[in-house]
């Protein structure tokens, strides 16, 4: 298969190793890259560029970081996961979702533990691609993802509360989201009239925009209207120049990050949090992507390069780098051709740093705060969450949880307790779906009409024999199941001579199932009954006959009319009429 063949709609067979770990960016190349395609990738990447200047600032600063370092991540992770990754439209950078756990880890361990977590994550993310794991994220239930990210959206809004009213705390700012609220409510008397208004400002002219012109950069306008404004009527606000003393108008050189194995043994499990939490957020971007474009991305390319960019980003000093659903889908609008645009979009953010630094240091944190508001705002996934509470009590049980463990207790914990009650709500359905059905074979003028399958008529003789028993499985067969199924077939009367058990339609079996067939067939054995399964697919039958379900307890047939045919009791003609 050609890399063209596995980029284009989904449905091709299995790449090889080589196609699968080959950039886009290769494959793009391959296919001839024109004039045009290159005029269509920088108008893109200049849009998605606009839209990730003051995202990124907001982000590294909600983080617990300075202004800066998203930047820096942007540029580098950004090049980095566009240059290498598995996706054509995929736009890196530090992302939303990370705010909790960067701000969490910079709070335990400073700058260098985040740094060296970033790195740390890095290689655990290429190991899941080399691994080829990264198909398994999409395992990961759908009420989990809309739980933990409409989580995620509380704790952003909730951590810019402080900025949007101009608060001013004793200490500072906690992280657990009750203990911030108490500290809000504490400092309720240092409200900043100005920074407020900045804040609905910034909203307002982002919303409108939205709504009246969806395709000018409404972040970046706003954000420039509101240091315009600060500046203009000298107001009261805290800016970036005045807190972090502004941006460098240069890349930092690239270095290790402090390294002990008593701080790398202390930032593990911040590492684990962020490669977990970057494969499935750059993963779903992807995927975004695929449903928007029609094209098909290469996960575990797509990991390997998410591993690289964090690891580039940390030696740069950056935070952590992933890919991003909004960036990635404006990027799409926008017209891109593949890759190119996303590294157009990391160099016009180097070219902002190296040329206009300066100008940040009029933008108020007020203004930050509320494009990070309408951030969380649009995370939300308002539509969604309502509609799984009203679908089922499973779907509202595992996002509920999900929801309220990221937003009380921590997002890695919410993921994986989501998941487990996924994993179980799935297994109990699956359980429920699987069928064992008293059967009786077609007769033969019924079995050439009915070509499809349909054995809707049957043999009235054969059918009221006592010493003929035919049962069918449907289903997969699994140890959920195991019980129900076992249970049935233990209530068969002693009497039949012949029991056949049909697994035409079981798609799989595992061995707490066929343990559980054993233990019948060799039931059956004891008190001399004929045992006989039918229409198993290879792998069925030899997950039966490792586990002992073989002759001389059972006999193995193609069909039931085979079966029948074996014991003496072949199918009759209907005699004409």
């Amino acid at each position: 298969m050609t890399g063209t063949t596995q980029d284009g709609i989904a449905g091709a067979a299995r790449p090889s190793f080589a196609e699968m770990f080959t950039p886009k960016l290769v494959t793009i190349l391959r296919e001839g890259y024109s004039a045009q395609n290159f005029k269509a990738d920088a108008i893109a990447g200049l849009t998605v560029a606009i839209v990730a200047l003051p995202l990124s600032m907001a982000i590294a600063i909600a983080s617990g970081t300075t202004p800066d370092r998203g930047l820096y991540t942007a540029v580098i992770g950004g090049f980095l996961i566009s240059a290498l990754g598995g996706s054509r439209f995929q736009i890196g950078g530090p992302a939303g979702a990370f705010i909790i756990l960067v701000a969490a880890t910079v709070s335990r361990h400073g700058i260098d533990g985040l740094l060296l977590a970033t790195l740390m994550a890095g290689v655990l993310l290429m190991a899941l691609g080399f691994l080829r794991l990264g198909s398994y994220i999409k395992f990961i239930p759908y009420p989990v993802t809309v739980g933990f990210t409409a989580g995620i959206a509380v704790i952003i809004f909730a951590s810019q509360i402080k900025e949007i009213l101009g608060l001013s705390l004793a200490g500072p700012e906690p992280g657990e989201i009750v203990a911030k609220v108490k500290a809000l409510v504490v400092a309720r008397d240092t409200f900043t009239p100005a920074a407020f208004g900045i804040a609905l400002l910034v909203i307002a002219i982002i919303a409108g925009l939205k709504r009246y012109r969806p395709h000018w950069p409404g972040m970046l306008i706003a954000v420039a209207t509101a240091g315009i404004a600060g500046w203009a009527f000298n107001l009261p606000v805290d800016t970036i120049g005045a807190r972090f003393g502004g941006i460098p108008q240069t890349l930092p050189l690239p270095s290790l990050p402090h390294f002990t194995p008593e701080l790398a043994m202390a930032v593990l499990p911040d590492a684990f949090a962020f490669a977990l939490l970057g494969a499935i957020e750059s993963l779903l971007s992807a995927v975004v992507a695929d449903g928007m474009t029609g094209r098909r991305h290469r996960s575990n390319c797509e990991l390997v390069a998410q591993g690289i960019a964090n690891i580039g980003s940390a030696l740069f000093g950056g935070i952590c780098a992933t890919g991003t659903i909004a960036r990635t889908a404006t990027n799409v609008r926008a017209g891109a051709h593949g890759p190119i645009a996303g590294i157009l979009h990391a160099l016009f953010l180097l070219v902002f740093i190296l040329v206009a630094a300066p100008l940040a240091d009029f933008i108020p944190l007020a203004a930050l705060a509320g494009v990070l508001a309408v951030v969380a705002w649009n995370m939300a996934e308002r539509h969604a969450f309502g509609t799984l509470l009203r679908s089922s009590r499973g779907d509202a049980v595992v996002v509920l949880a999900t929801f309220l463990l990221t937003v009380f207790r921590d997002l890695t914990e919410g993921i994986l307790v989501g998941f487990a009650l996924g994993s179980l709500l799935f297994l109990h359905r699956m359980a429920q779906s699987i069928s064992v059905e008293s059967h009786a074979p077609v007769i033969a003028e019924d079995r050439a009409d009915n070509a499809n399958g349909d054995r809707a008529s049957y043999d009235a003789a054969l059918s009221s024999d006592p010493d003929l028993v035919i049962y069918r499985i449907t289903g997969a067969f699994f140890f959920g199941a195991a019980s129900t199924v076992g249970a049935v077939l233990d209530r068969i009367a002693d009497r039949p001579q012949t029991f056949i058990l049909d697994f035409a339609s079981v798609p799989f079996l595992d061995s707490t199932a066929a343990n559980t067939i054993e233990g019948n067939a060799r039931k059956a054995h004891r008190k001399g009954v004929t045992f006989i399964v039918t229409g198993a697919a290879p792998a069925v039958r030899h997950t039966l006959w490792a586990h002992g379900v073989k002759p001389p307890l059972v006999r193995f047939e193609k069909s039931i009319e085979d079966a029948l045919t074996a014991i003496g009791r072949p199918l009759e003609e209907k005699p004409a009429a």
